[in-house]
């Protein structure tokens, strides 16, 4: 079952999707597929409105019509408001959706532009001096039309408060399961993942894209076979000149080799999987700072409170508070 006592920072039952004329079918789907109401007692009961966000009839770029029975006064309804991309980077959105946007920011609603999305809110000055993302091969004019936003160029997705923006195609699903595990936990993402056939949790920061993808070769075996070691031994210290001579390579070879498969550097790669574990920890056992910092790694309840203020922004208690409650120990 999901836990209904959600996190009081990031509500999650209503949802309003944008939809405009030229979508691309994808990006509309991906958040209707995740926030959908499904017969599951295991599932959050989400409430989903696709929204129109212009008059007339719709088309998708695909080439068929679409009809969406709710306009943009369904943003003021909404807890959760998602722009799930822009059809043109150099084209103003609709004044009205860019006001609807403010208003629902402004009233507490968490807004979340996928992919190009990233540009209704820019427009709109959501995103004036926050960190944020969009598709990477749209970062450079992005950058240069919005210099007031932090953009962060090669990762998945940025949640900055009740402001989160994700790159594009499978990043916004990325973004989307991101959501779900702060409003309901690690659980409840992870089965709508499985559901969904994807994986269930991919930190923010990974990478984009990987410019060489891996072939399959026996030293490739070796790479897989010691992270997956590493996953299973996250409570031990593991220095970089240790996984090399685990995967029988060279620190020049397995480091190369590393970041063509993950798209990131052994000690980042090392805190996301570590942080992702903790995560769970306090979601799902009562065990103690201390404890779940020994479990995972970071050493000390301290190291633990580093990494969940530099990474999440928020304590290891209050995150635990969030989902189950005051426990001993936190």
């Amino acid at each position: 079952m999901y836990n209904r006592a959600m996190n009081a920072e990031s509500p999650l039952s209503r949802v309003a999707v944008v939809a405009f004329d030229r979508i691309s079918a994808f990006h509309l789907s991906v958040p209707c597929l995740v926030f959908e109401r499904r017969e599951d007692p295991a599932l959050p009961p989400f409430e989903l409105r696709v929204c129109a966000a212009e008059p007339g009839p719709l088309r998708a770029r695909a080439g068929f019509g679409l009809s969406a029975d709710h306009g943009l006064k369904s943003l003021a309804w909404a807890d959760t408001v998602i722009v799930p991309s822009w059809r043109d980077g150099n084209e103003r959105p609709p004044e009205p959706l860019l006001r609807a946007l403010v208003r629902a920011h402004e009233r507490g609603a968490r807004v979340v532009g996928l992919c190009l999305g990233a540009y209704a809110l820019a427009e709109a000055g959501l995103l004036d001096g926050r960190r944020a993302t969009t598709h990477w091969m749209w970062s450079e004019h992005f950058a240069a039309r919005y210099p007031r936003v932090q953009l962060q160029r090669d990762v998945l997705y940025v949640d900055d408060g009740r402001i989160t923006t994700s790159a594009g195609t499978a990043a916004a699903l990325d973004c989307c399961l991101h959501l779900v595990r702060g409003a309901y936990g690690a659980d409840t993402a992870n089965r709508l993942a499985r559901r969904l056939v994807v994986a269930p949790h991919r930190q923010g920061g990974q990478a984009q894209y990987i410019e060489q993808p891996l072939a399959a070769t026996a030293r490739d075996d070796r790479l897989g076979e010691v992270l997956a070691w590493a996953l299973a031994h996250l409570d031990r210290p593991h220095s970089l000149d240790a996984l090399a001579q685990r995967a029988l390579m060279s620190r020049r070879t397995f480091t190369r080799r590393f970041r063509d498969a993950t798209g990131t550097t052994v000690g980042e790669w090392l805190a996301g999987q570590r942080l992702a574990r903790a995560q769970r920890l306090l979601e799902t056992s009562d065990r103690g700072l201390d404890a779940i910092a020994a479990d995972t790694g970071f050493g000390s309840a301290a190291s633990l409170r580093q990494h969940f203020a530099a990474r999440l922004g928020i304590s290891p208690s209050a995150y635990r508070r969030g989902f189950r409650g005051v426990h001993p120990g936190a």
